[in-house]
């Protein structure tokens, strides 16, 4: 390997954290959505969000990410690499953060609910001050696993040519008929990635008093 080897890695690297990154940004926000819609029971919209979640926990990334990239051209859409991952990604995250979020809701204890309704608390704001606060120190132990998960789930866009480390490393391996030394060093950026990840955890979990 040579430097401009190790430059391809570091710029796969790079795409993994953008689309990593920015399908957490878009799944954890709308996972919250879709689960606040369940928790309510909407009549009509919950149950079809219950099957939208269990459909796409079921289809696995690669399989969508095909999907997606291949078949919305036909329908008059046309997302480039980037965004067929990002989107792929996001919806994936969104299923899964979805019933992180409901299993706290569902565990909120509703008698603090009713005393604020008691007190004459509106909707609005007996959810920010009561029950959002209560809800993400329970999720966020699961949320931040979900974050390593989609980092490990990331290498499924590599089918569509998005070039991210794994794909990186295959091709440097490919060249230069030594697949061991791209592959380790794919693999410790992943590890300083995660181990990153896992630090910002605990720091978020002690300014919450979260036990982990």
């Amino acid at each position: 390997m040579n430097t401009a080897d190790f430059i391809a890695l570091l710029e796969g690297m790079r795409i993994t954290i953008l689309v990593s990154l920015s399908a957490v940004c878009i799944g954890v926000p709308l996972g919250l959505g879709l689960a606040l819609i369940r928790w309510y029971r909407v009549p009509l919209l919950a149950p079809l969000l219950a099957m939208l979640v269990s459909l796409l926990r079921a289809i696995p990334s690669v399989t969508l990410v095909l999907l997606v990239y291949f078949a919305l051209p036909g329908l008059g859409f046309a997302p480039n690499r980037l965004e067929a991952a990002i989107a792929v990604l996001g919806a994936g995250t969104m299923a899964f953060d979805c019933e992180i979020w409901r299993a706290a809701l569902l565990a909120f204890p509703r008698d603090q609910l009713d005393a604020a309704i008691a007190c004459g608390m509106r909707r609005g704001l007996r959810f920010r001050r009561i029950v959002l606060p209560q809800v993400f120190r329970a999720s966020l132990p699961a949320l931040m696993n979900e974050v390593t998960l989609i980092i490990k789930v990331s290498p499924a866009v590599a089918v569509i040519g998005l070039v991210d480390t794994t794909r990186a490393a295959v091709r440097i391996g490919a060249q230069t008929y030594a697949p061991i030394p791209p592959f380790l060093i794919a693999l410790l950026l992943y590890v300083v990635l995660i181990g990153a990840l896992i630090g910002a955890q605990r720091v978020i979990a002690r300014k919450f008093s979260v036990a982990l």
